[in-house]
């Protein structure tokens, strides 16, 4: 029992030791803080600058670490797209751009071809009208009169010339447009943008088909052109037959009064 007693005393005398030490370690900060805080009252403005200078670095180490954290989140987000940026998305996306160019240049050129085609034909309609307005009256006009139709026909075979070598420059364009538009559609479906391929292809479908009703219009007018140009020739043979046909009978009405 008293080694027991001995051993309670010990441990007692053990524990308010480490208490006290804990006590007096507890009270050291704030000691220090009012030994500072009495430094720093006594002393003049270089100390309280040094506080402030303190204080700022801990902001400024703050401010580094959320710099370094978004410095991170950006690279890592740089190094996704650059692994997606493989050579052959880069290729599909220049194929897109050729696609898409080549298709603008297709539009263009058809637009102008069909508008060309559509003033040709009503150039030709127009000679046509022209010039069998002119058929009808032969015989019967004065000299000016026929003068004047005779100005009004030139002008409409010098117009319908002009239209006809317009549609030769556009159809070129249009030729280069549409062998262009094969080229990048073979190069898009190599390159695996099939869609882009697909696209193309029925854009030059719609363009050859559009042009070619335009062409029908105008291979019409110049098919009726062609038929004036046959009655012109047949009914100037026939006015050249009666003016003939009248000199003869003037001439023997002629001689028989002699």
């Amino acid at each position: 029992m008293q080694v027991v007693r001995q051993c309670s005393a010990s441990a007692s005398r053990a524990a308010g030791g480490f208490l006290r030490n804990q006590t007096d370690m507890s009270l050291l900060p704030s000691r220090r803080g009012a030994t500072c805080s009495r430094d720093l009252s006594s002393e003049s403005g270089p100390l309280s600058s040094r506080k402030c200078g303190v204080q700022k670095s801990g902001e400024w180490t703050s401010a580094a670490h959320m710099s370094i954290a978004s410095l991170s989140v950006a690279r890592g987000l740089f190094t996704q797209q650059m692994e997606t940026l493989t050579h052959d998305s880069l290729i599909r996306r220049a194929v897109s751009v050729v696609t898409d160019s080549s298709s603008t240049f297709l539009s263009q050129t058809t637009l102008a071809l069909i508008d060309a085609l559509t003033h040709y034909s009503k150039a030709v309609h127009t000679r046509i009208a022209v010039q069998r307005r002119y058929l009808a009256s032969v015989g019967k006009l004065t000299s000016s009169e026929e003068d004047s139709h005779k100005q009004a026909i030139n002008a409409m075979r010098a117009e319908v010339t002009y239209r006809l070598e317009e549609c030769k420059r556009f159809e070129s364009s249009w030729i280069n447009a549409v062998n262009l538009c094969k080229m990048a559609a073979e190069a898009a479906n190599t390159s695996g943008a099939e869609q882009a391929s697909i696209t193309v292809r029925t854009n030059i479908q719609v363009a050859q088909s559009q042009v070619e009703e335009a062409r029908r219009v105008s291979a019409d007018a110049e098919k009726k052109l062609a038929e004036t140009k046959v009655e012109e020739i047949q009914r100037m043979a026939e006015y050249a037959a009666s003016f003939d046909d009248e000199e003869h009978e003037v001439h023997e009405a002629y001689l028989r009064e002699d």
